[in-house]
C-alpha cells in the first residue's frame, strides 16, 4: 500500500501519509491507488478532480453537497491550509462534531472525507493550492453551506477575521439547515 493510515477520525475520516521517494532531484509519490481504497472497503468511484487556490486568510466553508452526497480525497499541493470537517450524517454517532488538521505541500498528507461531511479550509500561507477528487459530480441545486463559526459546532479556526465570500457570511447554522430540510421530510446521511 502506497498510503499509510496515520489516524481515523469521526467515524469515517482517514488521514493518510504517502510513501515519498525523495532525493536531490525532487520527489515522487502516489497520491491515489484504487486497490488501496478497495482493500480498506472504500469502494468509491471518483468522477471529478477540483483545484482551488486561495490567499492567506481566505476561509472557504463549510460547504457540502447533499444531492448526491460527495466524498472527497483532499491534499494541499502548494502552501498550507487548516482543514475542518463537520459530520452532518443524521444517524452518525459523531453527528455535529468537527475534526481539523493542517495539510501542506510540505507534510504531503492526504485526507479522505466520506460523503456526509461539511468541508471547509483556511489558507495559512501567503498562497495555498488544494487539489481534491470527489465521488459525485457538482450539483449546484444540491449544495449548501453551514456557517463557518456556528457556535454549536465551535470550530477553532485559529483566525479571528478571515476573508469570506458573501455565500459563506450568510450561511445557515447546522440547526437551521436541519430544520429547513426536515420541514421538507429530508434527512441527510440517513
Amino acid at each position: 500500500m502506497g498510503l499509510r493510515i496515520i489516524s481515523e477520525e469521526l467515524n469515517g475520516i482517514i488521514v493518510f501519509e504517502p510513501q515519498v521517494f525523495a532525493d536531490e532531484r525532487g520527489f515522487f509519490m502516489e497520491t491515489y491507488r484504487n486497490e488501496d481504497f478497495e482493500q480498506l472497503d472504500l469502494n468509491y468511484n471518483f468522477v471529478q478532480d477540483n483545484h482551488s487556490r486561495s490567499k492567506n486568510g481566505v476561509l472557504r466553508g463549510m460547504h457540502f453537497q447533499w444531492d448526491p452526497p460527495q466524498g472527497k480525497l483532499i491534499r494541499v499541493t502548494y502552501g498550507t491550509a487548516f482543514i475542518a470537517e463537520v459530520d452532518i450524517r443524521h444517524n452518525s454517532p459523531t453527528f455535529g462534531q468537527w475534526f481539523g488538521m493542517e495539510l501542506s505541500a510540505e507534510n504531503k498528507r492526504i485526507l479522505w472525507v466520506p460523503p456526509g461531511f461539511a468541508n471547509g479550509f483556511c489558507a495559512a500561507s501567503d498562497w495555498m493550492e488544494m487539489q481534491y477528487k470527489v465521488t459525485s459530480l457538482w450539483n449546484p441545486k444540491g449544495e449548501a453551506s453551514i456557517l463557518w463559526n456556528d457556535p454549536n459546532i465551535g470550530i477553532d479556526w485559529k483566525i479571528e477575521n478571515p476573508t469570506l465570500s458573501e455565500k459563506d457570511k450568510n450561511a445557515m447554522t447546522l440547526d437551521e439547515w436541519l430544520k429547513k430540510k426536515e420541514s421538507k421530510n429530508f434527512v441527510y446521511g440517513k
